[in-house]
Parts: C-alpha cells; structure tokens; sequence
C-alpha cells in the first residue's frame, strides 16, 4: 500500500482557520490564489511555527530568484519524489509545475519507471536525473558525475540542486511519514505496463 494510500496520520487543518493560520496558508499558495490550500500546508499549519520558517526555502527553490532552470528543477524533484515513494508530491508537481513546463508524459513516467538513460532526456536534464539518484543512493556525488556537473553548471547551480534535492527528501519524509492524503486532481505514479 502507498503511504498516500492510508488514512491520514494528522488530519489537515479544515477553515474557517485562525487568522495567523490563514496568513500563513495564503503565503503558501500563489497569490490571488482562490484555490483552498494544499493538504500538505494544511498539514503543516499544526506547527505553523515550524512551517513559517520551512516557507523560504520552499518558496526559494520555486521562485524566480532560483538558478536552476524551472524544467531541470522539476526533473530532480520528479526523481526524488519518485525515489523516496512520495507519490502525494509527485503528483502535485506534475500537475502545477511538470506539465505546464514541458515536461512529456514519457519524461513523467522515467522519472518513476526509467533511469537517466532514457531516450527522451536531454543531456542536462539526463545529469540532474542522474545527481538526484546519486544524492539519494549515497548521499554524495561522484567525481565523474561532479565533472560533468560542473562542465554544464555553475557553483551556485550545482548547491542549489544539491538543496533541491534535500529538501524534497525532507518533504518526503513530511508526506509519507504524515500519511498525507493525495490532492483529488493529481495523479498517482505511473504503474508498469505488462
């Protein structure tokens, strides 16, 4: 069973909410958002102090001051998602971010089933893939892969990935450890095909 798959460890705050409770939500989500806020904020406003301080990086990685091109940012996320089993931010990225960034189905569907050798992957997105399963499997990288690294990116590029791929690491261990429930509109991982 997926951890998404469970009943909810904490169930997610319901409105009407507090008023720093709803600061805080509307400071997660994209401004003017009509839309209610994700399960996972919801989730994380039971320690709205700790999530106040969690929103910065999060919205750093994100945002428009990040170094790391938006696709190629996905394509880590997508593959650390799929790495650590976090199926519930998976989706969502897949909806609000992947797709609308040009990620392919096929791509979506590497980044759970394949590997970085994969056809559909351009040789930069092919070097994010491949640091993103270096970083979860060993907690490093390896000279062959920080050479070619460092041939495609910069000093600045090369921390931020290694932070984007640590901090979907914590938010994997946020989403499952929590059993947070999928969103209605995002999808599941891509399942083997006989």
């Amino acid at each position: 069973m997926s951890p998404t798959s469970q009943a909810p460890r904490l169930a997610p705050l319901q409105p009407p909410y507090e008023p720093d409770v709803a600061a805080m939500l509307a400071k997660w989500m994209p401004p003017n958002s009509s839309a209610e806020p994700l399960r996972l904020f919801r989730t994380l406003a039971r320690n709205n102090d700790l999530a106040g301080r969690m929103r910065p990086l999060g919205a750093g990685i994100l945002g428009a001051g990040a170094s790391i091109a938006p696709q190629l940012r996905e394509v880590a996320i997508h593959r650390t998602c799929a790495l650590t089993r976090n199926e519930y931010e998976w989706g969502v990225h897949a909806v609000a971010f992947g797709k609308p960034l040009g990620l392919t189905n096929e791509q979506l569907r590497s980044t759970v089933l394949g590997s970085w050798t994969d056809e559909c992957w351009e040789p930069e997105q092919a070097i994010v893939f491949r640091a993103a399963d270096e970083l979860h499997r060993t907690s490093t990288i390896s000279e062959e892969l920080w050479a070619e690294l460092g041939a495609r990116f910069d000093e600045r590029q090369i921390i931020e990935l290694i932070v984007t791929v640590g901090w979907y690491h914590v938010i994997a261990y946020i989403c499952n450890g929590l059993s947070v429930e999928a969103e209605e509109w995002a999808p599941g991982f891509p399942r083997r095909t006989l």
